[in-house]
């Protein structure tokens, strides 16, 4: 099931956790994040320049508007950030109830709304929720979780994916028009059948959705990406030279160009020296393309 892909370090700037590839066809970019940090990146493709912005507090994903700039989700809210002046303008908080609560991952559906999730900054209570934002306001639309990734969606935009990352699950999601989801139900989990071998199962870190329906997924602490059909069965894995791949994009001219952010967190330093690139931003050629990257149209 693995295929044959060249993967290759493309910037290596040992992020602690970096996280949330975005692909900007606009300055033909990848945009990302280092979320303990604060960080956020930008790697031209074209001319392999490298630029880096520190955002308000640790920020765990980054959107394009279609009125230009992006929105970032951060540990203290929703900001407007624009790139020319460095400027960070909160539109919202979301969980100011939670303080040891942050944002991690979102993503932008068909229509413009953007979807993120929040989690247990420490990683050990369940208080994370999945959200909606668009032009009616913030709705929670899913919680339990101690961890949340995601989510994506499919072509036809009538099914939704989002992880739980500690259950090792992925879950799917029926969305219809109007941005409401039923439906929940297991889509892929990872178990003790050997997905990820030699080096153990990992955790469902970031999915993608692919043209096709495929369901692209990153594996924290699993040295790879597994590719599951819209049935749900595994169908391919990227091998990485890291064991913590936090999620994918696709990008470049035709949306085959994979670029995929990893992280250093959780390393110990014999780990470290034995995959000196963890951290880096690496991409490799798929033989499919992805969906294109959508901008959020209310803000």
């Amino acid at each position: 099931m693995s295929g044959n892909f060249e993967v290759t370090c493309v910037w290596d700037l040992k992020a602690t956790l970096g996280e949330g590839p975005i692909w900007s066809a606009k300055d033909h970019a990848v945009w990302f994040v280092d979320i303990k940090s604060s960080k956020i990146h930008r790697y031209d493709v074209s001319i392999g320049s490298k630029q880096s912005w520190t955002a308000p507090s640790p920020c765990g994903f980054i959107a394009p508007r279609k009125r230009g700039g992006f929105v970032v989700g951060c540990k203290t809210g929703l900001y407007l950030f624009e790139p020319k002046t460095g400027d960070f303008t909160l539109l919202t908080h979301i969980e100011p109830h939670l303080p040891g609560n942050r944002l991690n991952d979102g993503f932008v559906d068909t229509k413009g709304r953007l979807w993120f999730g929040s989690m247990d900054d420490d990683e050990n209570h369940p208080t994370g929720a999945l959200y909606r934002y668009d032009a009616r306001g913030l709705k929670k639309m899913d919680d339990d979780y101690v961890i949340t990734n995601g989510p994506a969606v499919s072509p036809d935009g009538k099914t939704l994916y989002h992880n739980d990352t500690l259950k090792k699950v992925i879950y799917a999601f029926d969305l219809d028009d109007d941005g409401d989801i039923a439906g929940k139900r297991v889509f892929a989990r990872l178990d003790e059948t050997g997905h990820v071998p030699p080096h153990g199962e990992g955790y469902m870190d970031g999915p993608v959705v692919d043209s096709a329906g495929n369901v692209w997924n990153a594996l924290f602490f699993g040295w790879g990406v597994n590719c599951y059909a819209p049935d749900g069965h595994l169908i391919r894995r990227v091998k990485f030279p890291v064991s913590n791949v936090t999620k994918i994009a696709f990008g470049g001219r035709d949306l085959k160009t994979v670029y995929a952010t990893t992280a250093a967190k959780g390393l110990s330093a014999g780990d470290i020296a034995a995959q000196p690139l963890a951290g880096g931003l690496f991409s490799f050629e798929a033989d499919i393309s992805g969906q294109q990257q959508y901008e959020i149209d209310h803000v």
